[in-house]
């Protein structure tokens, strides 16, 4: 009964079939074909039994595994491998159906390959997921033919596993490597021009050539009978707060995940850069009201706290209030800090109901509002309109790009900092915005 289950007869016998039975037709006409018609016959159903034979002479003739990555980066590109390992003294041909889960809706997946006797083998592709949470996958089918290919035989590995996908910790390995490397502007990473320097003090040092004149300490240069001079380091432990509108204005989908995920994917690179930077990071999200609180700090387990956090963010699509987000900040945030905050405003109208709070946030603190562009405007403004329809599309796409000139015109008037900035450069912008911050001391 179990042979019955694992096999199938391959779309090569029905085809063999059909032409004896073309041949048969014509025998009717031509005498002498009739026995070559049976004799063909009996050849294809013997061959179809030492076919049977070989794939089922064995239990365990092939063996394989799914090897999964420990939790997917949603995002980006995440490798899943397939190891088989062909036990038959043939070589084989393999067809594998891989289970993924159901969020890709992807019904026809297929890899097919030639496999050796005795031979091992691996094969890998990508998923990108979209969304956090739980993936499940499901059945691994190997369905196996002989060089007869009369016959096939399936097997099952891998039920049931289940993968959790969390923020982007791929791209934030990414920037953790650039922003540390010797030559990080090649990916983007802008070069900030210091203004003079923090007054941190590190140490007293020799003076070598290219040294402030400045900060020649002239008691320790007596001392010593040389020149000494002050060393000073950037100023280190100032809180940071990632504050995360969940709001439904960060709802607008752009390359299939919402501007929330994209800020929450930002947000985790953004935090793991500060704390390497010896600043301490925090995180903040509201909506209808303050959550997801997690008090700066920069000790070992910190991004994990913050990992965990972004995770179970979810969206309950109501209007954000930023009053109770003042409130919050003012409860909880007692130390001068920077924040930075992802939201979105698509008018003058919607900054304006909330410009009070957000004046009210930056007079204790340095606040930072990144926001997005619409690139889908962006396409449509540079789309030559040849059509009467296409032309008011354009100049509706233009007056909602100039809505988001005038938010940050708006912004910068009243002394709020603030980043104008496409899904795909978010990382990056906030990255260089905070940098910036750093290099001219204005925390």
């Amino acid at each position: 009964m179990k042979i019955l289950k694992s096999l199938y007869i391959n779309h090569v016998f029905y085809w063999s079939l059909l032409g004896i039975a073309v041949l048969s037709f014509i025998s009717f006409f031509v005498d002498w074909l009739y026995p070559v018609a049976v004799g063909l016959l009996i050849v294809l159903l013997l061959l179809l039994l030492v076919d049977i034979f070989v794939l089922f002479s064995g239990k365990d003739n092939i063996s394989s595994s799914r090897v999964l990555p420990e939790m997917l980066s949603n995002g980006d590109e995440n490798i899943v491998r397939i190891k088989i390992h062909n036990h038959y003294p043939v070589p084989v041909r393999m067809h594998i159906i891989d289970e993924i889960p159901y969020q890709y809706q992807k019904r026809d997946f297929l890899m097919e390959s030639d496999i050796g006797k005795f031979a091992e083998k691996e094969y890998e592709y990508t998923l990108r997921p979209v969304q956090r949470g739980e993936y499940l996958f499901g059945k691994l089918n190997v369905s196996v033919l002989t060089p007869l290919r009369l016959a096939m035989r399936r097997y099952i590995f891998s039920e049931n596993a289940t993968v959790a996908a969390y923020p982007s910790f791929i791209q934030m390995k990414k920037y953790d490597l650039i922003a540390f490397s010797h030559n990080p502007f090649e990916y983007g990473l802008k070069k900030i021009r210091r203004i003079g320097h923090t007054m941190e003090f590190e140490q007293i040092k020799e003076y070598v050539q290219g040294d402030d004149i400045r900060t020649i300490n002239w008691k320790a240069t007596s001392k010593k009978g040389e020149l000494m001079v002050n060393q000073y380091q950037e100023e280190k432990s100032q809180p940071v707060y990632m504050l995360i509108d969940k709001g439904r204005s960060m709802q607008m989908p752009f390359d299939g995940m919402t501007l929330l995920d994209w800020a929450i994917n930002s947000t985790l690179a953004l935090s793991n850069i500060v704390i390497r930077k010896q600043d301490k990071a925090g995180l903040f999200t509201f909506s209808k009201k303050v959550e997801d609180r997690v008090p700066a700090n920069r000790q070992a387990g910190q991004m994990q706290k913050i990992m965990n956090a972004l995770y179970r963010i979810e969206t309950d699509f109501l209007e954000s209030d930023f009053n109770r987000l003042y409130v919050g900040i003012k409860q909880s945030i007692t130390q001068r800090s920077l924040l930075i905050l992802y939201t979105n405003f698509e008018t003058t109208d919607a900054l304006q109901r909330q410009l009070p709070y957000l004046k009210a946030i930056s007079k204790n603190h340095l606040l930072i509002v990144i926001f997005f562009k619409n690139t889908e405007l962006s396409r449509l403004i540079d789309k030559k309109a040849e059509k009467l329809n296409e032309v008011y599309d354009k100049i509706i796409a233009e007056k909602f790009a100039f809505e988001k000139r005038l938010i940050v015109k708006e912004l910068n008037r009243h002394g709020i900092q603030c980043l104008l900035s496409s899904p795909e450069n978010l990382t990056i912008d906030s990255i260089n915005k905070y940098l910036e911050i750093k290099a001219r001391g204005m925390v």
